[in-house]
């Protein structure tokens, strides 16, 4: 990062890519293994998952539609029964094991990129085998972040879930009061798009928030849910930025998974040969956009910081990530991530 950091402030929208390709560049080898011990697993279950449960689903409701259409008592019936719930049961294990494996490479990945470019930030000398030593003394933190995002989701839904409930409530309550149905529906219509596009806007906005919070549990001396309150107030004033960028990242990776969908998992009527190459172009642009995605956001991270006049003393910053290679980890104190504080 060729920027002293009271100018990240000033960084804009294709500044950070720009930094964040040149961070990567600067240290190809090592942020390739990184990839490829990381991040292409990652990328190559994830993948893995959409095929494997669209086989599933596939499976199950062939199976159900013949079991409906099979006499009850018949042997064909209990065979399809037994057969239905079988598949099921192997669904839901693939799945158990799928999030689990999902969950443990994505602590992995995170403390691994995000240590890597503030190490290259402070010019920090760093080989794979030091990374990998690292990763271990933070992943406790970062699971307890990752947690508490996930208990934030549920009640994000939980309450969008519940918006709609009584949205449908209204409206049974106004048909019954005689308010024309024509009416109603088209009430309903342009709220349910008012309440989409307010929601799909807020995702974005919790969606940035919860990965600054991890990149604030890998540097920082907070975590869980006080990582979250620190990343939601870094991002002021810089909020559209952070959030368009966000945007862009997430239709790009939404992109990929609908090619790979397209092409792939129902791509049935090519030649499997095509079917493979598509598979590793979409396995490769994905692991790729997800390193160049965890960059980003570490630059965000020193942005944000800069922009809040809470500059980070690189001579502080690479004393506190050599505590991770001396042994206990040591989390940066607030005082040494705001020497420049005004």
């Amino acid at each position: 990062m060729d920027r002293e950091q009271e100018e990240m402030q000033f960084v804009g929208f294709f500044g950070i890519f720009k930094q964040s390709y040149k961070i990567i560049s600067s240290s190809r080898e090592l942020f390739a293994k990184i990839t490829l011990a990381l991040i292409l697993p990652l990328s190559f279950i994830y993948l893995v998952h959409l095929e494997v449960s669209s086989l599933f689903s596939r499976n199950l409701i062939l199976n159900k539609l013949e079991l409906n259409h099979s006499p009850p008592g018949t042997a064909k019936f209990e065979k399809l029964s037994h057969l239905i719930s079988h598949e099921t049961v192997y669904l839901w294990l693939f799945n158990a094991a799928y999030f689990t494996l999902t969950f443990i490479l994505s602590l992995l990945s995170v403390a691994a990129v995000v240590y890597t470019t503030a190490c290259i930030y402070t010019a920090r000398e760093l080989s794979f085998n030091q990374v990998i030593s690292v990763v271990p003394k933070v992943w406790k933190r970062l699971l307890v972040t990752f947690l508490c995002i996930f208990v934030v989701t549920f009640v994000y839904f939980l309450v969008f879930f519940l918006v709609l409930v009584a949205c449908g409530a209204v409206s049974l309550v106004l048909i019954s009061c005689g308010i024309p149905v024509g009416l109603i529906k088209i009430m309903g219509a342009v709220f349910l798009i008012l309440i989409i596009l307010f929601n799909v806007g807020y995702f974005l906005y919790l969606i940035t928030i919860w990965n600054l919070a991890c990149i604030v549990t890998v540097l920082e001396e907070v975590y869980g849910f006080a990582a979250m309150v620190k990343s939601k107030n870094l991002i002021k004033g810089k909020i559209w930025l952070a959030i368009s960028i966000t945007f862009i990242l997430s239709l790009a990776g939404g992109l990929n998974v609908i090619a790979f969908q397209r092409l792939v998992v129902e791509g049935s009527s090519m030649a499997m040969a095509n079917r493979f190459v598509y598979a590793i172009i979409c396995l490769l642009l994905l692991s790729t956009m997800s390193l160049f995605r965890l960059v980003i956001e570490t630059v965000i991270f020193f942005v944000c910081k800069s922009y809040h006049r809470e500059n980070i003393d690189k001579t502080v910053l690479s004393d506190h990530l050599e505590v991770y290679l001396q042994g206990e980890y040591a989390p940066l104190k607030a005082k040494d991530v705001q020497l420049f504080h005004v």
